[in-house]
């Protein structure tokens, strides 16, 4: 927690690592060390502004290949914080703060493959949209027929 009662500005210029406990049920396998450079500055009674530049990069499973991928991530946070004051006025918990940010960078799909003909397994194969209309796909005589039922 920072204690915010005395100081005018406080700057920050850290590296921080995320314990696996915060992301072990989301998306995300894996963050590396988070750098953090910016200020916390008291402007008025009840309101210290933010100003971070956030960046590093998370381990995310690949949504069709499922292997995991790296996911740089940089975020610019320029706001007046209020509303993380209401259980201590003079305190603010920094890690709270920066998980808050992180994991709004978490992509809802993620995917780095770009070869759609290598993703296939026994008696299937992943396919395009541009493969689905076309005549290539095999499936297209039976496709007519669902697609007459929507």
């Amino acid at each position: 927690m920072l204690d915010l009662s005395f100081i005018e500005k406080l700057e920050i210029h850290k590296v921080v690592t995320i314990p696996k406990s915060y992301y072990q049920n989301t998306k995300v396998l894996e963050l590396k060390d988070i750098k953090v450079d910016g200020f916390f500055s008291y402007e008025e009674e009840e309101e210290i502004h933010a100003k971070f530049d956030i960046s590093g990069v998370m381990i995310l499973e690949d949504d069709i290949s499922l292997e995991p991928v790296e996911y740089p991530f940089s975020i610019f946070y320029d706001d007046i914080l209020e509303e993380n004051l209401k259980n201590d006025k003079n305190s603010l918990d920094l890690f709270e703060f920066l998980w808050e940010n992180i994991v709004l960078e978490v992509p809802m799909k993620f995917t780095k493959v770009s070869n759609l003909d290598e993703i296939h397994g026994d008696g299937w194969k992943l396919i395009s949209e541009e493969d689905h209309k076309s005549e290539k796909n095999p499936f297209a005589d039976l496709l007519k027929d669902f697609d007459k039922k929507e």
